[in-house]
């Protein structure tokens, strides 16, 4: 993936062109069509980032209160772990409670398990909507189905590929009921 990333931004600008101009569509929905795909990858991009950020910046903090040593480098483990989905932060957070609770330090590991599951957790479903959606103009809901239904179809790329998909599904539609509403006055003037 790393390979084909490089690649594919090294050569955007020519290879966007050649798609520009292949796409057998009429260039004003054309162009219309490239935007919103562009957006929407924009959009998902900043997004995952800063929940990652969010989850990372919160995960470090609870444990610095917590008087978890090395707190800085478990939010930034966090952060970097916040990518994968369904376990995630989990991957440093289970641990440590276990740890905690394991050595005695009870009512810290109970506190890490509620802040894992209740703050942190609900960072990615709380904010991903709203950070993705804001930009794309697609309703919360669907940018959690579309991410959801990503991740499941395509694994840790359904991030992106889930909300892309969804948001091009749009605007085609949107774009189709235009030209058929045009269709259709016009049909209706002649007759």
């Amino acid at each position: 993936m790393l390979y084909l990333t490089f690649f594919l931004l090294r050569d955007s600008e020519r290879l966007g062109e050649r798609f520009r101009t292949a796409l057998p569509l009429d260039p004003a929905l054309r162009d219309e069509l490239i935007d919103k795909f562009l957006t929407v990858v924009r959009a998902t991009m900043k997004g995952t980032v800063a929940v990652a950020v969010m989850q990372g910046i919160v995960g470090g903090l609870i444990f610095w209160m917590l008087g978890v040593e090395g707190a800085l480098l478990w939010g930034l483990l966090m952060g970097f772990f916040s990518l994968i989905p369904a376990v995630g932060t989990g991957i440093v957070w289970v641990p440590v409670a276990l740890y905690l609770i394991a050595t005695g330090a009870l009512w810290q590991g109970a506190v890490l398990v509620f802040c894992g599951l209740f703050v942190i957790g609900l960072i990615d479903n709380l904010l991903r909507p709203i950070l993705v959606g804001k930009d794309t103009k697609l309703p919360d809901f669907v940018v959690l189905i579309a991410t959801v239904a990503g991740l499941e179809l395509f694994g840790l790329t359904g991030f992106i590929i889930g909300p892309i998909i969804a948001a091009l599904f749009i605007a085609v539609w949107d774009m189709v009921t235009q030209v058929r509403g045009a269709q259709i006055k016009a049909e209706t003037k002649k007759g």
